[in-house]
């Protein structure tokens, strides 16, 4: 079993030196930066090294590689761990045996954040992009807030950073509940779509989840007019301020008149206005996150026009459609997406910018749950949005293996046998994308697993066969 948040838990008022057990995440290594930043002494180990583990240790961090009991310092005060550990991690188990405070990640941040003015971004899918759009516009705008995302935000160069003002902006993570921890003023939901029901055990909980959320919000709601789930959670708000965006006649922020040919452009009507933008990235769905990242910026008090022009400058994050090299023709991209509906939207952003070339998928299923839930939803957006796929076997994460839950449950699904491809060995898979590939081809991995390390074998196995 996994560790959950506890709610419980009694948060330190000073966390002194802080160990992270698993430091290298996205959300860790980004929690990690603001407190040291804040001073402390930061240890910490990851079951690899990383870029971001070499960027905090670069600040000061001392990080060991692998999970041992004799990692944890004997001077440390406060320990943090992830949701992806399990329970019998040695550095967990002998913080407990010490009585050494043990914090899940949401609760150092929750008190990292104090008693500044909150955005919390949850959702789905949408939530690092949307993340990423309001902190750009902020800066744009003026103001330094005090951010932690869950990936890089291009431009920036980090995932988090500490500001000087109340504003404090972060990705709320709702895939365990512990985005119900913080005291959030403005609340943007991007979607809610049905995911993670390994933890909630039903839809209607997960939805339940996302009211609670919403409602304790102390300013506003921002969320979608257009997602079925979304719609379902407004219904059953008892919240004061809600403003909602999408393409639905009736949304609070009206996205309209998008081109997607190339960097998405796009029309917003607000409060009886109409303002324009282009965007630095591609794809339907970041015209749509735009324009709730939007709505939290007017929410916040900022002039609409700047505000838009702030959000135009977002230049993208880290694993999302995140190129790493082209050869012989062939662009190898990187993506995220782990979810059917985020598997579409990468992959159609991908065809608006491909132009006479072919998209070749290669997917890796992300844990056994998800993957018996979804098989036959992954591959039909797979099939309807690539001309060629290659299935990767299942990354587990949290989860133990499932019997005969494989990636073959998704390639067994397509209606095409011809266009799919399950091959486990990452090698044999590199290879064969190469041999398929042809000159203006792009490549995108797609997962939010270990997927992102298959690239430097797909880049070598092009130069092989067409360097």
């Amino acid at each position: 079993m996994t560790i959950k948040p506890d709610p419980s838990t009694e948060i330190p008022a000073e966390l002194g030196n802080v160990h992270f057990v698993g430091i290298g995440g996205s959300g860790m290594s980004g929690i990690a930066r603001l407190v040291l930043g804040d001073g402390h002494r930061v240890t910490g180990s990851d079951v690899r090294d990383s870029a971001n583990v070499q960027a905090l240790r670069e600040l000061g961090a001392e990080i060991a590689i692998g999970h041992d009991a004799a990692n944890l310092p004997d001077d440390v005060d406060t320990v943090v761990v992830t949701g992806a550990l399990w329970q019998d991690n040695p550095e967990y188990q002998l913080a407990l045996e010490r009585g050494v405070p043990v914090l899940h990640r949401s609760q150092a941040l929750a008190a990292l954040i104090g008693g500044r003015r909150l955005v919390s971004v949850a959702g789905a899918h949408g939530k690092t992009t949307s993340t990423g759009m309001i902190v750009t516009g902020l800066l744009a705008l003026g103001a330094r807030p005090n951010f932690v995302n869950g990936g890089v935000i291009e431009g920036l160069g980090v995932s988090a950073a500490a500001g000087d003002g109340e504003l404090f902006v972060v990705e709320a993570d709702e895939s365990d509940g512990s985005f119900l921890l913080y005291d959030t003023s403005v609340a943007l939901i991007t979607n809610v779509d049905p995911d993670h029901l390994d933890h909630y055990g039903s839809r209607e909980a997960f939805e339940q989840a996302f009211v609670d959320f919403a409602d304790r919000a102390r300013e506003l709601v921002v969320i979608s007019s257009d997602d079925a789930g979304a719609l379902r959670v407004t219904e059953r708000l008892s919240h004061a301020n809600i403003v909602s965006f999408g393409e639905a006649e009736g949304a609070t922020v009206r996205v309209h008149s998008i081109e997607t040919d190339g960097p998405v452009a796009f029309a917003l009507s607000y409060r009886g206005a109409e303002y324009r933008a282009r965007l630095r990235v591609p794809g339907r769905h970041n015209a749509i996150n735009a324009a709730g990242a939007f709505a939290v910026l007017v929410g916040l008090g900022f002039d609409p026009q700047l505000a838009l022009d702030g959000i135009a400058g977002f230049a993208g994050t880290g694993r999302r459609f995140e190129l790493h090299g082209t050869v012989g023709g062939v662009s190898v991209y990187d993506d995220y997406a782990h979810h059917p509906t985020e598997v579409a939207a990468a992959l159609a952003a991908a065809r608006t910018v491909v132009g006479d070339g072919r998209i070749i998928a290669v997917h890796q299923p992300h844990t056994y749950s998800r993957t018996q839930a979804f098989a036959k939803e992954f591959a039909e957006v797979l099939e309807q949005y690539a001309d060629e796929t290659v299935v990767l076997d299942v990354y587990g994460a949290r989860e133990d293996p499932v019997p005969g839950v494989t990636g073959a449950l998704v390639s067994e699904r397509f209606d095409d046998a011809e266009r799919v491809a399950f091959i486990a060995d990452w090698q044999e898979a590199a290879d064969h994308t190469a041999q398929i590939a042809r000159d203006g081809d792009f490549v995108i991995t797609l997962g939010c697993g270990d997927v992102y390390r298959i690239v430097p074998q797909l880049l070598a196995s092009l130069e092989r066969q067409r360097g």
